[in-house]
């Protein structure tokens, strides 16, 4: 008896959960339309004058583009410009400097082949997923072309500041190791200096217990329960991109196209495969959910380092606040409804005690903090397998001026989702965080070889 009222919780639970995620994705996705239809209605209207270009200040121009862009990296379920018309992921966020990119990467894709995406959008040409790992995860080796890179000048001389949120923080460190590797073919001088700076918001550093609570087993890290919250997500994503509407998919794009799954190329005994695990990227684990689990991101960090070049700083976000010796939500209107259960879950978890722990020296109470998404333990610097060098700071002031090769980290009082989407619902700590990630990156973020030192820098510009 004890054993069915545990099951019927379960999927009480699994509806519940099911419903919000459902619900969410239906509003993100009429709001963006609804704003696309009534931008089409004003312009219409209001036509922009033709001349509007003709206005700007050539010696401006030339001086934005001297500037190293500033490049945001998006989550998972995440998107970059160009996708959902014209919402935004960063929630306007870009706009507040003017020198920065917002690519359109994978949104279920794996952390490797984002880090890969990545390069080519900035660099430009066809994107090499490289061939001993397109085999191994049964997907072509070539992916999207782009006729021009957003950033073609991008090398050493040329660095760039990075600014990832949830799993686009460790997209970048994959990148930047590739890069220190060499890792491109055709590309034989890259280095990890080609990165000036990483700026982590909420970043997935370490793993995160909520992906057991949906789905994935905490025995491996890699495979799915039978009935879970990630089996409906991952039969709905089989379904869409099988479906292949292109004026839907240029709308909103997992990033599986490299898979070939489109009906028009595998056809119904395709699909029937891909369902019952045979084959696509849940099957050969080429998606994010492998990488964001607790053994997924110890693999990754096992040959990932922190440079003694490049710049770090990662903002933490938490929900959770301890009364009697208990973690609680620290909330109830602040915490987004999307989060609340998880932020309740993941503050209560337990490691399941008859599956060995995902390391030496692991306890439940280091990961109960939370944001809803992703516990206090992941997101202030890269700790495991090896803690990397890091420094805790309260206020900007106190980190300046900025070492390299450190993880500076800071305690944010939010939920996973107040600097994205909703720019409103952030407030005024939305504009005082990005504010001081883009006159850090501006400001105080040199590399030592350069001729002049920047707090002679900073000083000139007060």
């Amino acid at each position: 008896m004890i054993r069915f009222g545990v099951l019927g919780l379960q999927l009480s639970e699994l509806f519940v959960s099911s419903a919000v995620h459902l619900l969410y994705g239906f509003y993100i996705f009429s709001s963006a339309v609804a704003g696309d239809l009534y931008q089409a209605f004003r312009e219409c209207l209001c036509k922009p004058s033709p001349n509007l270009d003709e206005s700007r200040d050539p010696a401006a121009t030339t001086h934005v583009e001297n500037l190293p862009p500033i490049v945001l990296v998006h989550g998972i379920f995440g998107f970059g410009k160009g996708r959902l018309g014209g919402l935004s992921y960063f929630a306007g966020a870009e706009k507040k400097d003017e020198r920065v990119l917002v690519p359109d990467l994978g949104s279920l894709t794996s952390v490797y082949d984002r880090a890969r995406e990545l390069f080519y959008y900035l660099k430009g040409g066809q994107v090499d997923y490289g061939e001993e790992h397109s085999v191994a995860c049964g997907h072509s080796q070539f992916g999207r072309i782009y006729e021009q890179g957003h950033y073609p000048e991008w090398d050493e001389d040329h660095p760039i500041h990075f600014v990832g949120h949830s799993a686009g923080a460790q997209v970048v460190r994959v990148l930047q190791q590739m890069l220190a590797d060499k890792a491109f073919n055709g590309y034989e001088n890259t280095s990890e200096n080609w990165v000036l700076s990483i700026t982590a918001l909420s970043g997935a550093f370490n793993g995160t217990t909520r992906t057991y609570l949906d789905g994935m087993r905490p025995e491996d890290g890699k495979t799915m329960k039978a009935v879970c919250l990630l089996q409906l997500c991952r039969l709905g994503v089989i379904v869409y991109d099988w479906l292949d509407i292109p004026w839907l998919k240029a709308y909103y794009n997992f990033g599986f196209d490299h898979f070939g799954i489109s009906w028009k190329k595998v056809g119904i005994w395709g699909l029937l495969n891909c369902i019952l695990g045979n084959t696509g990227p849940f099957a050969s684990g080429d998606w994010i959910l492998p990488d964001l689990t607790i053994q997924g991101s110890m693999r990754l960090n096992s040959h990932l380092h922190t440079f003694p070049n490049t710049f770090y700083f990662s903002y933490a976000t938490k929900r959770t606040r301890k009364i009697l010796g208990l973690t609680v939500p620290s909330s109830v209107l602040g915490i987004h409804p999307l989060f609340f259960i998880r932020v309740l879950q993941m503050s209560q978890w337990r490691h399941p005690p008859d599956v060995p722990p995902p390391y030496k020296g692991y306890r439940d109470e280091d990961w109960q903090d939370n944001d809803g998404a992703l516990n206090i333990m992941s997101m202030t610097h890269p700790r495991l397998p090896i803690e990397h060098p890091s420094h805790y700071v309260v206020s900007d002031a106190d980190c300046q001026p900025l070492e390299p090769g450190i993880w500076y980290y800071k305690m944010v009082e939010a939920d996973h989702m107040l600097f994205i989407v909703n720019r409103e619902r952030a407030g005024v700590q939305f504009d005082l965080i990005y504010d001081s990630i883009f006159q850090r990156c501006r400001k105080h973020v040199f590399r030592k070889s350069l001729p002049t030192l920047p707090n002679n820098i900073v000083a000139d510009d007060e």
